[in-house]
């Protein structure tokens, strides 16, 4: 099956591109450079010339300080980008799998979001995401809407200087000695190799529609900094950073834990917990109880 990954050079892009390539699709790994998606001759164009029968939508912008100050282009990129690539879906036939965010939602909730829970999202990077999942619903005949949280993956994150969250713990922790991480923030961490691995098998199946897409459970920042250091034996001191220790320029949900509902209903769900795909990122068997979240 002819697959077109759009994004393919960033971190959640290139392990979708492997998990495809891997299944034995012809993959399509189409760079900012070969698609625009904020321009609608430009994802023609290519859509057009290459006519994959399923187009996976990973590029986005979503720095969100960068979306806060530039909102006409965050709205270009993820609400029209949406947009523009639904309606040529569309019109050749092809299905439509779009990756969008737990920041929709205000986190102000106390329980897991589910895909039936009412978004709110508190910055422009959350609104621009909502819009793109309208439109996406609104104009792609067959689609599936993603929502994720807490990526990291192998690839280079360019909207955070290279380096995931795994990463830039452990070059602290060498650099410092001593970490302080915020631990009144849950979010789902969630390896971009699990979630190609999930995006695939939802490109086999015809449950159309909006799902949920994390690793199961969950922790804070400073639960998951632990269990980092824990599984590559690194020795740090790892204290909890005070709420205003970083102050955040935009407003972020404290809460960002979505439920995979839809997923577990439709027996499609291939996620494992956050610490298994922490183990699989590490390369490590299992987690050492001093690590693991309580």
């Amino acid at each position: 099956m002819r697959v077109a990954v759009v994004g393919a050079n960033g971190q959640l892009g290139a392990d979708t591109a492997q998990a495809f390539e891997e299944s034995g699709d012809e993959v399509l790994a189409l760079a900012h450079s070969d698609i625009e998606i904020g321009d609608r001759d430009s994802v023609f164009g290519a859509m057009r010339g290459l006519r994959p029968r399923v187009v996976v939508n990973t590029a986005a912008m979503h720095h969100v300080d960068n979306c806060e100050r530039e909102p006409e282009k965050a709205f270009a990129v993820n609400a029209l980008g949406a947009r523009n690539l639904a309606l040529a879906a569309r019109e050749i036939g092809a299905l439509l799998i779009h990756v969008s965010t737990d920041y929709v939602f205000d986190g102000a909730k106390a329980s897991p979001y589910l895909e039936t829970d009412c978004p709110r999202p508190l910055n422009v990077y959350g609104n621009s995401k909502l819009a793109g999942e309208h439109f996406v619903q609104s104009v792609a005949d067959r689609y599936f809407v993603v929502r994720t949280s807490g990526l990291y993956g192998k690839a280079p994150c360019r909207a955070k200087g290279g380096r995931n969250f795994v990463e830039l713990m452990l070059k602290l922790a060498r650099e410092r000695g001593e970490v302080r991480v915020v631990d009144d923030e849950r979010v789902s961490p969630t390896s971009t190799r699990e979630l190609a691995r999930q995006m695939l098998s939802l490109s086999r199946s015809e449950s159309y529609g909006l799902y949920h897409a994390t690793a199961e459970s969950s922790c804070s920042w400073y639960e998951f900094a632990r269990a980092i250091f824990a599984l590559t034996h690194t020795r740090v001191n790892v204290k909890v950073a005070s709420p205003d220790e970083f102050p955040a320029k935009t407003p972020r949900p404290k809460y960002s834990v979505l439920e995979n509902r839809r997923l577990k209903l439709a027996d499609l769900n291939t996620f494992g917990t956050w610490e298994d795909g922490l183990c699989d990122y590490l390369g490590v068997s299992r987690l050492c109880t001093t690590g693991r979240a309580q």
